[in-house]
């Protein structure tokens, strides 16, 4: 019996000792080891970046013509956009987006002929009668009794013109520039073609373009952008009608101005100053500079006139009808309105010009209905 109890004895002492010990075992606390990342990572993954970064905005710069147009193609199409909203939801012939998009897209497209069909025949014009007078200059250079002919006895300036037309460098760079010119002209013309498909096809689709855009905001947050969005683009609409109608009675009145002193191409020139007026800041006075130079033609007096007509037509433009076409479409102080011109201009010219005060006026929707209430709440 007394060996039958030392084992069991034993067992009893070695159950102890581990019972003492395991809550030491479970309570220490576990040490885990992380993998180290090396210095080669961090800089392999920096310089990824970095060359990311690089390509993006080299390739941006590359495609800069073309998010130009894509960019100015979705402005047109949000300016147009209330009018094919009008159409489709007028009470007495409804009709459907396609075929308000063909209505405004047949009218845009004749006011387009229209302002050619004014403007070419002045200028097909006076390059005839630039062309039938050239042999009337060439006599008058050799007949050494009139002004031009002492000159030329003088100066000899024909003969250094021919002399360097006849060069071989100088036939080479106009060669040259005679094939950049015709460049020139095919690149704006398919631009102009790219612009015009673009909005017809973001017109048409602009629904389903803003529903798939709403759609990339997490759904706890997609009410507040859809309510903001629709207003930053009835905000657009509305601001590129209010200066299409503002543009459209500095045209008129510059129609009026020249037809009634006798100014050289009224319609011509009231296109111009219409066109221009679209421009915010800037384009009703270069305008006005453009017509009061044709003025000089008629005479000083005449000139004199209407350059303080077009000052107090601009007076009367920043004071009377800016604010009251302005005042449901856009609401941008004075002075972010001509820093947003100036940004706009010397980033994208004259299309950065256009549309600065609707970014500007998204802005600052944004910054009051976003950030500030943010910024708030902390």
């Amino acid at each position: 019996m007394a060996s039958n109890s030392a084992p069991a004895d034993a067992a009893a002492s070695g159950a102890a000792v581990s019972e003492s010990t395991a809550p030491e075992s479970t309570t220490s606390e576990a040490t885990v080891v992380l993998p180290q990342r090396s210095y080669f990572t961090y800089a392999f993954g920096l310089a990824a970046g970095a060359l990311s970064a690089y390509l993006l905005v080299r390739g941006i710069a590359h495609a800069r013509s073309v998010i130009i147009i894509v960019m100015l193609a979705a402005f047109l199409a949000l300016s147009l956009d209330p009018i094919v909203t009008a159409l489709t939801r007028q009470r007495r012939v409804p009709m459907r987006r396609n075929g308000a998009v063909l209505v405004v897209a047949i009218g845009v497209l004749a006011l387009v002929a229209g302002f050619l069909a004014v403007i070419v025949p002045p200028v097909a014009t006076e390059v005839t009668a630039l062309l039938r007078a050239i042999p009337h200059v060439l006599q008058q250079i050799q007949d050494r009794s009139t002004y031009l002919g002492r000159l030329e006895a003088k100066y000899h300036v024909v003969s250094k013109v021919q002399s360097a037309l006849s060069s071989r460098g100088l036939s080479a760079n106009a060669v040259t520039g005679i094939v950049g010119a015709g460049k020139y002209v095919l690149s704006t013309l398919t631009s102009t073609l790219a612009v015009v498909a673009l909005t017809i096809y973001f017109l048409a689709g602009l629904p389903s373009i803003v529903a798939v855009a709403y759609r990339t905001v997490p759904a706890s947050r997609r009410d507040r952008v859809r309510v903001i969005g629709d207003q930053i683009i009835g905000q657009v609409g509305r601001y590129m009608l209010g200066s299409a109608l503002n543009a459209s009675i500095a045209g008129l009145s510059t129609y009026i101005w020249a037809l009634v002193w006798g100014i050289q191409y009224p319609a011509a020139l009231g296109l111009m100053v219409a066109l221009m007026d679209m421009i915010p800041v800037i384009g009703s006075t270069i305008g006005g500079a453009i017509v009061t130079l044709v003025a000089l033609s008629i005479s000083v007096p005449v000139a004199v006139a209407t350059l303080a007509f077009y000052i107090g037509f601009r007076l009367t433009e920043d004071y009377v009808l800016l604010p009251k076409v302005m005042r449901h479409a856009v609401d941008v102080p004075p002075i972010v309105t001509v820093v947003a011109v100036l940004i706009g201009g010397s980033l994208l010219g004259i299309i950065g010009a256009l549309v600065s005060i609707p970014i500007a006026a998204a802005l600052k929707l944004v910054t009051v209905e976003v950030l500030i209430p943010r910024l708030d709440s902390r």
